[in-house]
């Protein structure tokens, strides 16, 4: 497998996994949007379907990876080379953000009606509100009130337990890919496994979920959330940065860890 391989594959899929899970998150939350308050089945099965279509799409090519839990996992493991993980997670990152620019240009007029409407700026600016109702002008808001759109939030702000979700959630799908889904080369997703990490995907979304959005991905986190910082949206909000480090970090420990469990057992 060659590096163009690997950046092509990778960038491709990637933005493919992006713009199709992205996408169902912004079909579900957007004014103006036919999927409008659809719920939590329809983004936690776009999310696997989204999966499914960019692994089988450059399986092929790089081993589909999308994901540098995966990519670290498999580095653990053995079936991918330690010096070929920077190229991953590199190519990993510019095909987030690629797919986060698609959902934005596909959803643009949605984003500008969502943005605009008087009655979301009053909701979002009320959640923002402190316990007596005050919001201090000085403060941007933690997390914007498209932001859901691109990267995820938690529902209970608790670094430990959004930390262990993450974790958890990860450690799972990793493992699943590594007993069940490796191509006959070892460095990546199968054909089957394509389906079976699909189908796994889904199953965390409906199960662990609930707490953070789960992420399981780090540049499904941050590759987006950058590109939200840099889109030219109205009364976008912020980007929650203090938050910005748990799916990065929670994914990537527990890719480490399936790995770690996979070669031990």
């Amino acid at each position: 497998m060659s590096s163009s391989d690997i950046f092509l594959g990778e960038t491709i899929g990637t933005a493919v996994l992006i713009l199709l899970g992205g996408g169902v998150c912004a079909a579900v939350t957007l004014k103006r949007s036919k999927a409008q308050n659809a719920g939590w089945l329809a983004i936690t099965f776009g999310w696997g379907f989204a999966v499914l279509t960019g692994a089988y799409m450059v399986g092929g090519v790089s081993g589909a990876h999308l994901n540098p839990a995966v990519t670290v996992g498999l580095a653990i493991e053995g079936g991918t080379k330690w010096s070929d993980v920077p190229l991953y997670l590199a190519s990993q990152l510019l095909g987030a953000m690629i797919g986060a620019v698609l959902v934005y240009a596909a959803y643009a007029g949605q984003f500008r009606a969502h943005l605009t409407d008087p009655a979301i700026l009053e909701a979002h600016a009320a959640s923002a509100a402190d316990d007596e109702g005050l919001v201090d002008p000085k403060a941007a808001p933690a997390a914007g009130p498209v932001l859901g759109v691109f990267s995820t939030g938690p529902e209970i702000r608790n670094v430990v337990q959004n930390m262990t979700t993450e974790i958890i959630a990860t450690t799972v799908l990793v493992l699943a890919i590594l007993t069940q889904g490796l191509n006959d080369n070892g460095n990546g997703i199968g054909v089957l496994g394509a389906l079976i990490t699909a189908l796994v995907v889904v199953s965390i979304g409906l199960s662990l979920g609930g707490p953070t959005g789960y992420a399981i991905n780090p540049v499904r986190d941050l590759g987006p959330r950058i590109v939200h910082s840099l889109l030219p949206l109205p009364n976008k909000g912020g980007s929650d940065w203090s938050y910005a480090w748990i799916p990065v970090a929670g994914p990537l420990i527990g890719g480490a860890l399936a790995g770690f469990i996979y070669k031990l057992f």
